[in-house]
C-alpha cells in the first residue's frame, strides 16, 4: 500500500481513462471506501448497524419537519410552477421557516421519496456531502501532494467533529463540505493555471451559499484574498474573477433568493438582519461563549488526532512563517513562487480565518467552524506522511496513545455517566475502562514502533471502530441480524437525549385510547423533546406556556426537574393552568426527567 502511485513512462502517454490503476491504488481506495463507509453509515442506516439513535437536539427534527412539510406541498401540487413554488419558501407548521437557505430542505425531501420519511434519511444529505468531501480531499491530495493522502482522507472521516456533523440533520455540513470542495478546487486551479478547476470555487460556492448564506463566499473571500496578500500576488484576484464562474454562481443562487423574497416580503429583514447581522453582533440568541471558546472546540473536534494535528498545525504556520520571509529575501524570490510551496500557507489560512472571525462572533456554535477542520485534516495527513523517514517525535506519539486512551475511557464510562448523572463510577467500572484505554495506548504504541509511522492511521481508525461498535451495537449487516445484548449503549443515549422512544410510548397509550388519537401537549420541556414530538407525531405539539390548554382530552408531557435535579415545582403550576380539571399521572420517563399525565377535557 505504501508503494508509489505514480505511472510507469509507457502508461503515463496513455490517456488517464485507459491507464489500468496498479494494486497500491486499488488497496488505498478499498481502504479509504471501507473506513468512510464504516464511520459515516455504521448505526444510521437499518441495514447496517440499525438506526440506533433518533433525532436529537433542536434542530435536527426542526429541520426534517420542514423538509417533510416541504415535500407535502410538492406532492400536492398539479403543475410544474405550482411545484416550484412549493420549494421555495420553507414551512414549519404551516408557517414559513426564513432562518436558512433551502439547500438541505431540497436535498431531504428528495431523499424521502426516495427512503421514506425517516429520522435517518433527513441525516443522508450530510452523510452523502461528508463522503464527496473526504472523496474529493483524496483525489486532491493524490494529485498534487501525493504520499499523505490516504492519512488525511482517513483523519477528515475518522475525526470527532466531522464523524458528528456528518450524522446530523442538519445545515452545517451543507455548507463545510461544497465549501472545502471549493477551495481545493480553487488551489488546483492556482497550481495547474487550467480553467477547469476555477468552476469548483464559483459552483460549490454556490452550493454553500444556498445551505447558509452570505457567510459562504465572505469566508471564501476571505480566505482568497489573505492568500494573495500573504503571497504578494494581488493579481490572483483579478484572474480569479472569472466572468463564466460569476454567471454560474449567480445563476445558481438568485433565483432562489428573488423567489423567497416576493413570496415572503419579510425575507430580507428575517434572514439577512436578523439571522446573519444580528447572530454574529449580538446575543438574541443565546449563544455567548468565551472569545477562546473555538480553540477548545477545535482540539475537541480533531480528537483523537488532536495533539497531531496540533503539531502539524504549528508545523504549517512555522513552514508558511519561513516562506513569507524568504519571499522577503529579494535573492530568493525568484525561486520562493512556485505554486507547490503555498500549499501550507494557502491551508493555515483556511483552517484560521473561519476560527478566528467567529470568534468575534457574540452568538457562538460548535458547527460555525467546521469549515477549519478539512485543512487541519489534511495538515496532518501531509504531516505524519513527512514523518515517516524519522519518525514522530517521542512525545508526540506518547501524548497521541494518551489521548486516544482517555478517548476510549471517556466512551467506555458514558452509558454510566448518562445513568447516573450526579454520581460517581464505581471503582470496579472505572478499573475495566482505565484498562481498556491503557490497552489502547499502548497497542498505538506496540504498532508504531513495530511497523512505523504509516500504521498510525490504521491502528487509530481501528480503535475508533471498535468505540463506535461499542456505541451502537453488533449488526445488523444487511441480511444478518443484530446482537440485541450490545444495543444497551446505544438504546440508553436514544432514550435519553432523542424523543423517539417517548413518542413510541405515547403512540401505545393512545392505543387504548376510544378515539384511538390524542392532542399531545408539552409543559416545560426543553425545545428538542418539543421539536422531537412534533416530528416523529407529524403534527406540531402544544406548548401551554405558548398556546395555553387545548380544552379537549389530551396527553400531556412536563418536566419535573432541570439541571443538578432541581424541583421545578410542576406540579403547583399544572394546578394553576389546569383549573380544577381531572389530572391523571400514566408513567414516568425519568431518563429526561418527564412525566406524562392524561388531562381531561375542559
Amino acid at each position: 500500500m505504501e508503494s508509489t502511485l505514480e505511472p510507469t513512462a509507457r502508461e503515463a502517454d496513455l490517456p488517464w481513462w485507459r491507464r489500468k490503476p496498479g494494486w497500491a491504488a486499488i488497496s488505498e481506495t478499498a481502504v479509504l471506501l471501507g473506513f468512510s463507509v464504516f464511520f459515516l453509515l455504521y448505526g444510521l442506516v437499518p441495514v447496517l448497524g440499525g438506526d440506533g439513535l433518533g433525532l436529537v437536539g433542536a434542530d435536527e427534527p426542526r429541520y426534517a419537519q420542514i423538509a417533510h412539510e416541504m415535500l407535502q406541498h410538492f406532492d400536492s401540487a398539479h403543475t410544474l410552477r405550482d411545484r416550484l413554488s412549493a420549494c421555495v419558501t420553507p414551512y414549519l407548521y404551516g408557517h414559513p421557516w426564513l432562518e436558512k437557505p433551502a439547500l438541505y430542505y431540497w436535498r431531504a425531501m428528495f431523499l424521502f421519496q426516495d427512503f421514506g420519511v425517516h429520522d435517518w434519511s433527513s441525516r443522508l444529505p450530510s452523510t452523502t456531502f461528508c463522503f464527496f468531501m473526504v472523496a474529493l480531499i483524496y483525489l486532491h491530495m493524490r494529485r498534487f501532494r501525493p504520499g499523505g493522502h490516504l492519512d488525511a482522507a482517513i483523519i477528515s472521516v475518522a475525526c470527532a467533529g466531522i464523524l458528528g456533523f456528518s450524522r446530523g440533520a442538519s445545515t452545517d455540513m451543507q455548507m463545510a463540505a461544497p465549501l472545502a470542495i471549493g477551495l481545493l478546487g480553487w488551489y488546483a486551479w492556482y497550481e495547474t493555471d487550467s480553467k477547469f478547476w476555477l468552476y469548483d470555487i464559483y459552483f460549490f460556492t454556490g452550493l454553500a451559499t444556498l445551505a447558509k448564506g452570505p457567510v459562504a463566499p465572505f469566508l471564501a473571500l476571505c480566505i482568497l484574498c489573505a492568500f494573495a496578500a500573504l503571497r504578494r500576488e494581488w493579481s490572483l484576484l483579478r484572474r480569479s474573477f472569472w466572468w463564466p464562474g460569476v454567471v454560474l454562481y449567480f445563476a445558481m443562487v438568485l433565483p432562489w433568493f428573488i423567489a423567497v423574497q416576493r413570496q415572503n416580503p419579510t425575507f430580507f429583514q428575517e434572514f439577512f438582519l436578523e439571522h446573519n447581522l444580528q447572530r454574529f453582533a449580538t446575543n438574541r440568541y443565546q449563544h455567548m461563549q468565551p472569545f477562546y471558546y473555538y480553540l477548545v472546540v477545535v482540539v475537541l473536534a480533531m480528537m483523537p488526532w488532536s495533539v497531531i494535528a496540533m503539531r502539524a498545525l504549528v508545523d504549517g504556520i512555522r513552514t508558511s512563517f519561513c516562506e513569507w520571509r524568504l519571499r522577503r529575501c529579494s535573492a530568493s524570490r525568484a525561486s520562493s513562487n512556485h505554486p507547490g510551496d503555498a500549499f501550507p500557507e494557502f491551508l493555515i489560512l483556511w483552517a484560521l480565518i473561519p476560527i478566528l472571525f467567529f470568534s468575534f462572533s457574540r452568538s457562538k456554535l460548535p458547527g460555525y467552524i467546521l469549515p477549519s477542520l478539512p485543512p487541519i485534516a489534511i495538515l496532518t495527513g501531509d504531516y505524519l506522511y513527512r514523518c515517516r523517514q524519522q519518525g514522530l517525535q517521542r512525545w508526540i506519539l506518547i501524548g497521541h496513545a494518551i489521548l486516544s486512551g482517555i478517548m476510549t475511557m471517556a466512551v467506555l464510562l458514558l452509558p454510566w455517566i448518562i445513568a447516573h448523572p450526579r454520581q460517581f463510577p464505581p471503582v470496579r467500572i472505572l478499573s475495566v475502562a482505565a484498562l481498556a484505554a491503557i490497552g489502547a495506548a499502548v497497542l498505538i504504541l506496540v504498532v508504531v514502533k513495530g511497523f512505523g509511522v504509516a500504521r498510525l492511521r490504521l491502528v487509530t481508525s481501528a480503535i475508533m471502530v471498535v468505540l463506535v461498535l461499542f456505541l451502537y451495537g453488533i449488526g445488523p449487516f444487511f441480511a444478518i441480524p443484530a446482537v440485541d445484548a450490545s444495543k444497551r449503549t446505544i438504546h440508553l443515549i436514544d432514550s435519553s437525549y432523542s424523543a423517539r422512544p417517548l413518542a413510541a410510548r405515547l403512540a401505545e397509550e393512545e392505543s387504548h385510547m376510544p378515539s384511538r388519537h390524542a392532542t399531545i401537549a408539552v409543559f416545560r420541556v426543553r425545545r428538542d423533546i418539543e421539536y422531537g414530538l412534533s416530528f416523529y407525531r407529524d403534527e406540531e405539539v402544544i406548548n401551554y406556556e405558548e398556546r395555553g390548554v387545548p380544552s379537549g382530552q389530551h396527553l400531556l408531557v412536563a418536566r419535573i426537574s432541570g439541571k443538578g435535579g432541581v424541583d421545578l415545582h410542576t406540579s403547583a403550576a399544572l394546578d394553576q393552568y389546569l383549573e380544577g380539571r381531572p389530572c391523571e399521572q400514566l408513567f414516568a420517563w425519568p431518563e429526561q426527567d418527564l412525566v406524562v399525565y392524561l388531562v381531561g377535557s375542559r
